[in-house]
């Protein structure tokens, strides 16, 4: 078992084997989840920027790229 030490802010240094494994790099997040007094590390996926856009276009299929702009900008 891995263990890490507690400093007296509360911060922990995550093992280089754990870091790896979990894919992250320093200043990037990492969630907590518990599940029946477990705790879970998890990587924290970063919302990407065009995640607001998705589904943005549905019902539009049928109507001409130009036409769904103008009806975007409000023209």
């Amino acid at each position: 078992m891995l263990t890490a030490k507690l400093t007296s802010k509360g911060q922990i240094t995550i093992p280089k084997k754990v870091r790896d494994k979990l894919g992250v790099q320093a200043g990037e997040g990492i969630g907590f989840e518990e599940k029946n007094g477990v705790f879970y590390l998890k990587k924290s996926m970063k919302k990407s920027p065009f995640d607001k856009w998705v589904g943005k276009l549905k019902g539009r299929q049928r109507q001409k790229t130009d036409e769904i702009v103008s009806d975007l900008r409000g023209q």
